[in-house]
């Protein structure tokens, strides 16, 4: 009898012992802000996280249309309106995006610059992008005119963006870019040649696909913020697979997918 109760107590305590450990973890989470952000993002919202997340991951990933998204959806299960994936999209996606950017870091420290135009309802607009010699994505910027002034705003945004300017910037021949460069960072090495630029061109061919597929953009700031978007994903998921072997492949795969899962907060 009294080694069933000695027994018994010792299990009480370990049960004890164990209670105090998850919350005491519990409060270094949310002393650490790590835990409750879980649920607060998520809060009051019918589907999991990981519904939501993957939503997301598949507007933003591939070319797809938001009835396309809702398809595949329903394949698997799992019945939602496109306008519910629009307002995930919406809510979500910068969310997720500013996650994966403070993850990030800084990127490399030679910028390719250009732009392009864009047509939102007839009217034409003008889109810069900036990318490393790597092509990831560094920001956007979709203005009305193309001059000066515009260029000044997308360089100071840049630079506020990657906390430090580069050691190389590489346009084309557009007048406004020496105009710019002469006030924002005068000391930073400038270079025009003909084919030097080909990275930043290269990476518009995802924007006119993506354009195709939602049939035009409707507005600047849909623009500015979907493309915004689009291009930190497409960040994290671009690992250059012509490059590398397929185990190599595979292994930066599951780090972009394990840095997914975290910036969206799904365990």
């Amino acid at each position: 009898m009294r080694k069933f109760l000695l027994q018994r107590f010792a299990l009480h305590r370990e049960v004890l012992m164990a209670g105090s450990r998850v919350l005491k973890r519990g409060e270094n989470e949310k002393a650490s802000g790590s835990g409750p952000l879980h649920h607060v993002l998520y809060k009051d919202h019918r589907f999991p996280c990981e519904i939501i997340s993957r939503t997301v991951w598949l507007y933003h990933r591939f070319t797809l249309s938001l009835r396309d998204v809702e398809d595949l959806l329903a394949e698997r299960g799992v019945v939602v309106s496109y306008e519910t994936i629009r307002c995930w999209c919406f809510k979500f996606g910068s969310q997720y995006a500013k996650s994966i950017r403070k993850k990030q870091g800084q990127l490399s420290d030679i910028w390719h610059v250009d732009e392009l135009f864009v047509r939102i309802r007839g009217r034409q607009v003008d889109l810069w992008r900036a990318v490393d010699q790597d092509g990831d994505v560094l920001d956007i910027l979709v203005t009305k005119r193309r001059d000066k002034r515009a260029a000044k705003r997308f360089f100071r945004k840049v630079l506020k963006e990657q906390g430090r300017p580069p050691w190389k910037l590489i346009t084309d021949k557009l007048r406004t870019y020496p105009a710019a460069h002469r006030e924002v960072f005068p000391s930073v090495g400038h270079r025009t040649g003909q084919y030097e630029n080909n990275r930043a061109e290269v990476s518009h061919q995802y924007t006119r696909e993506q354009e195709r597929q939602m049939r035009g953009f409707k507005s600047i700031q849909q623009t500015q913020r979907f493309l915004s978007v689009h291009g930190r994903i497409q960040n994290l998921f671009r690992v250059g697979r012509h490059h590398l072997k397929a185990a190599h492949h595979r292994l930066l795969r599951d780090r972009a997918f394990a840095s997914w899962r975290e910036a969206t907060y799904v365990r």
